[in-house]
C-alpha cells in the first residue's frame, strides 16, 4: 500500500495525523478512526483498525469516517475484520 496514496485518501474524508508509532507494528497499517467531540461526550470512543493494506478497506474507513465515524455512523460490517484492541499503556 502507497502510505502518501492512503494518507491522501483518508484526508479527503476526516482530518488525518500521522504518528511515528502506536506501539502496535504487528498490526500495520493502523488507523484509528477518532469520534466527533460530539460523539465522544455522548460516549463514543476511537476505533482501531490493523492490517489495513489495501485500496478497498482504506475507501470503506474514509466513506466510515465522513458519513461520522463513530458514535454517528454504524461501521460498516466489512471493517470487523480490521478492528482490534489495542495494548493498554505502561504507566
Amino acid at each position: 500500500m502507497d502510505h502518501a496514496q492512503q494518507t491522501a485518501r483518508l484526508a479527503e474524508s476526516a482530518p488525518v495525523r500521522i504518528a511515528a508509532c502506536l506501539g502496535v507494528c504487528e498490526h500495520a497499517n493502523v488507523i484509528v478512526v477518532q469520534p466527533s467531540a460530539a460523539a465522544r461526550a455522548a460516549g463514543a470512543r476511537p476505533v482501531w483498525l490493523g492490517l489495513v493494506n489495501d485500496r478497498d478497506a482504506t475507501d470503506d474507513i474514509a466513506a466510515w469516517a465522513k458519513a461520522g465515524g463513530p458514535g454517528v455512523a454504524p461501521c460498516p460490517d466489512i471493517l470487523d475484520l480490521y478492528v482490534f484492541t489495542p495494548p493498554r499503556r505502561a504507566r
